[in-house]
């Protein structure tokens, strides 16, 4: 009898464990980040690969990082979210190419429109390590004094541009 009841046990605790981790949100995945500096970086620009941009020099503006990249089909469904957020000026919106082609991230840019006010090359994906990225795309939102205020795992949707985007975009651009 012994020998039947244990497995069941088991079995038990396993679909418990198994149904608690689908109730999650895989979407809302925590960032260590949250609340502190930007990572420090400096990269070369997509377009210009002669000059480079930092954290540094957006200190005193909101603005998105997001991370994308031309082989990435998440971020092929997210980037008109990406452009018509871009069209409302909200804040600027810094792109981190990641870990592709500069020639194919051009070209995509170019056939698919350029919501970016900056974007810069991670060909090796230092910088994505550096701000714990797990895959692409994700999007962070800094406010005025380069801290990670906000980080947002998998594509962009309307919704989450109205409900969470915005809302924050506002909040930090009226704060000093």
């Amino acid at each position: 009898m012994l020998k039947y009841i244990i497995p069941l046990i088991l079995f038990i605790v396993l679909a418990v464990f198994l149904a608690l981790g689908l109730k999650g949100k895989p979407g809302e995945i925590p960032s260590p980040l949250l609340n502190k500096p930007a990572p420090a970086f400096s990269a070369p620009k997509l377009n210009v690969p002669n000059e480079k941009l930092s954290p540094a020099d957006l200190k005193g503006k909101v603005w998105l990082f997001n991370v994308w990249a031309s082989w990435c089909v998440s971020c092929r469904a997210e980037h008109p979210i990406i452009n018509q957020l871009a069209q409302q000026q909200a804040a600027i919106i810094i792109g981190l190419n990641y870990k592709d082609d500069p020639e194919a991230a051009k070209k995509w840019l170019a056939t698919l429109g350029n919501p970016y006010n900056d974007s810069v090359m991670d060909a090796d994906g230092r910088i994505g390590i550096d701000w714990g990225v797990y895959g692409v795309p994700e999007t962070f939102v800094m406010d005025k004094q380069g801290i990670v205020r906000y980080k947002h795992t998998g594509p962009v949707t309307e919704e989450d541009v109205q409900n969470t985007f915005i809302p924050l975009i506002a909040k930090l651009q009226a704060e000093p």
